[in-house]
């Protein structure tokens, strides 16, 4: 169809109006243009565009759909079906046409892709294959992004079962990213919020084929309409892709398919690299320092029990302000993690399916009740006898919400389904940690007091406490640093799991920060306290036990944040198999 892209002739607008928009000048044979009359005829005539709306309303296009009708749906799905892509692998070269057009199509960023093309590799010298896949979001029938989301970011359509991602509900939290296994949701840091790809709903509501479908020249990606209880009965024997995640996670629909079946040896093309994950300092500050204030607290609240409350009412009233400042300053170091902090109220939106959404509550109570035992320590002297009867009870009730706030924290990873962060593992890792730190930082208080106060029932619970505290601290460093150094045991297995991936890394690009980690745990955790203990019997000068008690918090301090920095970066993560990064 041919389209009028002439500009209006500017030589015969002017000679038909030259008798009416024209008048004569003296004798002079020139005439003057009549401008406004120019410009509304101008405007009377269609432009390429104009004329190309105007016959796509009346139908007269070529009908495009004869390219792709074949390729999408006729019909909704019915009950129990949902839309699903569907890709053709004998049909794909590994072009990324299907790349190019998702990309331009939404108006992605330069290094930001929705569909990724990946490769496997495998079979023998005489016979090798390299398969290319596309992948996009799976639009799973149980999406791990959606059950993560603490804002109900994410909703699935009850026709069409595509799961659409709600840009302006997103804070930014990129907690979605880590519960995916398919590494689907994308984070944009200069929007603060994430991305995903939606199957162009629009367009297929339009009758119209998603970008991918329509830019691929072998057809090799479709939209079929699949069975749910098929799609779950298919995910028992594990029939998705070579080293993909395992299905049974989130039930994903894309449906592959190919006449040639894989070699038993058939692997993703980065099989064998494994590279450092994203660090998340902030989260590495909130877990460290909401786990050193719990067990601040916890401690406390033992050291009451074993020896007396009355004993122990100085150092309860240095230990819990000291504790209830880590715990505020991990809240607020939360925050930075956000891509739109402006929005955190609505964290609590979740609940009902959300770990992260259950563990902003828990440590919200947390503090609360953390503000209210510091000033009842502080208050319950003489002055408000009254208010003493309420401290034990609000003392409890902070250990209580604090535990339960550090098991949504352990849960949030184990619900990523990661093998580096299954439940026993990290478990032990964040509860050590609380004990760890909460023994640190009440000792450290303990030897201030000591140091700062001349009373002598001061004296007296650094002689009864200081040495159970300072072995209590030498077992729990043992403990940790030890169950830390186990992953080492996967370098002399021959698989080439993710947790060996996890040790590769460990030994090899983050060998820098693992070294520290152990030193500052043999340091803090082991000799510092050593040397406490052999110097009971001759106490030192002021200066240097105040040296001593430092260095030995800060180190403690520094090595579980290095373990924490290990924690994040150290990950084996889960992603479709072959997509190099």
């Amino acid at each position: 169809m041919n389209f009028d892209v002439d500009g209006p002739n500017l030589n015969q607008s002017c000679s038909s109006n030259a008798g009416s928009s024209v008048a004569p000048r003296g004798t002079s044979s020139e005439q003057e243009f009549d401008l406004i009359s120019l410009l509304l005829k101008e405007q009377q005539t269609l432009t390429a565009i104009d004329q190309f709306a105007k016959q796509y309303d009346a139908n007269q296009l070529p009908v495009q759909s004869r390219y792709y009708a074949d390729l999408i749906p006729s019909a909704i799905p019915q009950s129990g079906e949902q839309y699903a892509f569907g890709v053709d692998l004998d049909r794909c070269s590994g072009c990324k046409a299907c790349v190019t057009a998702c990309h331009s199509l939404n108006g992605l960023d330069e290094n930001e892709t929705w569909r990724d093309v990946g490769l496997l590799t495998g079979g023998t010298n005489q016979d090798p294959i390299y398969q290319h896949v596309t992948t996009a979001c799976h639009h799973c029938l149980d999406p791990g992004c959606m059950q993560a989301c603490p804002v109900n970011a994410y909703e699935k359509d009850p026709i069409t079962g595509i799961v659409r991602h709600l840009d302006d509900q997103c804070f930014g939290c990129q907690y979605c990213t880590l519960a995916c296994p398919y590494d689907v949701p994308k984070y944009h840091s200069k929007k603060g919020i994430v991305r995903k790809c939606d199957m162009c709903s629009q367009r297929l509501s339009d009758g119209e084929a998603p970008a991918c479908v329509q830019a691929c020249p072998h057809q090799a990606i479709s939209i079929n309409i699949v069975n749910k209880e098929q799609v779950i009965a298919d995910s028992e024997i594990d029939q998705f892709l070579p080293a993909a995640p395992d299905p049974q996670h989130t039930y994903p629909t894309t449906t592959y398919k190919s006449k040639k079946p894989f070699p038993r040896n058939t692997i993703p093309a980065d099989y064998y690299s494994a590279s450092p994950q994203h660090a998340h300092m902030p989260l590495v500050i909130m877990l460290v320092l909401t786990q050193l204030s719990v067990g601040a607290f916890l401690t406390s609240l033992a050291l009451e029990y074993f020896l007396s409350a009355e004993s122990t009412a100085g150092m309860t009233r240095i230990t819990a302000t000291f504790a209830l400042f880590f715990g505020l300053v991990a809240l607020g170091a939360s925050t930075l993690h956000l891509g739109r902090p402006q929005y955190a109220f609505r964290g609590i939106l979740g609940l009902k399916h959300s770990w992260l959404s259950r563990e902003i509550l828990a440590f919200g109570v947390f503090s609360n009740t953390a503000m209210a035992y510091a000033l009842l320590t502080w208050l319950s002297g003489d002055s408000f006898a009254y208010l003493k009867t309420w401290q034990p009870l609000t003392g409890q009730l902070v250990g209580l919400t604090g535990i339960i706030g550090i098991f949504c924290s352990i849960m949030i990873y184990v619900f990523t389904k990661r093998e580096f962060w299954n439940f026993e593992s990290t478990l032990i890792k964040f509860g050590l940690t609380a004990v760890l730190l909460g023994i640190t930082s009440t000792l450290f208080t303990l030897y201030l007091l000591g140091i700062y106060s001349s009373s002598p029932e001061s004296k007296l619970l650094v002689t009864q406490a200081g040495p159970m505290l300072a072995k209590a601290l030498i077992a729990t460093a043992v403990c940790k640093l030890a169950f830390e150094a186990s992953i080492f045991r996967y370098l002399l297995r021959r698989q080439n799991s993710p947790l060996k991936r996890s040790a590769l890394l460990m030994s090899g690009e983050l060998s820098n920060i693992t070294l520290a980690r152990f030193a500052c745990g043999i340091l803090g955790g082991l000799l510092m306290p050593a040397f406490l203990l052999n110097h009971q019997s001759q106490p030192l000068h002021t200066l240097s036990l105040l040296i001593i008690v430092t260095f030995l918090f800060v180190a403690n301090l520094a090595g579980e944040l290095l373990e924490r920095y290990l924690f994040f970066s150290a990950v084996a993560a889960p992603r479709m198999p072959g997509v190099l990064r």
